[in-house]
């Protein structure tokens, strides 16, 4: 069975853009525009992965995941963050967070579904680095 991701994304073009390189692969693909949305789906549709932006209007990617990991129901979804936010102190921020691995924009897509796929089989957990594999201070 195909692996399940929900991609949460408040940019039409990269949601698209995560949409298009997830399906190729042969993921299965669920999309939330905002985290209130992403957070009832994940309660629902029990993903096997989330890979949420950080900087959403609303509730933010981080509050997303510190409420998906901090809820027994669901702790054990892993969260990756996709985000534009690449200095070390924001990074390990989202690791805070509950985030399972953080990937920096831009991003490679074939590096990221390699990640994406690690998280699921349980490879990663708490990797950090950009999505070029390298690994942030």
């Amino acid at each position: 069975m195909a692996p399940t991701v929900l991609v949460v994304e408040d940019d039409p073009v990269i949601i698209d853009l995560l949409t298009l390189t997830l399906e190729l692969e042969g993921w299965t693909v669920r999309k939330a525009m905002d985290a209130d949305t992403a957070l009832a789906m994940v309660h629902e549709d029990r993903p096997d992965v989330v890979l949420s932006d950080i900087m959403m209007p609303g509730t933010s990617g981080l509050a997303l995941a510190a409420d998906i990991t901090g809820d027994p129901a669901t702790a054990d979804i892993p969260v990756v963050l996709l985000s534009a936010r690449a200095l070390p102190a924001e990074v390990a921020e989202g690791i805070a967070a509950g985030a399972t691995d953080y990937v920096t924009k831009p991003f490679d897509p074939d590096n990221l579904v390699d990640r994406l796929q690690a998280v699921v089989d349980g490879v990663v957990r708490r990797q950090v680095g950009g999505a070029d594999g390298g690994t942030a201070p």
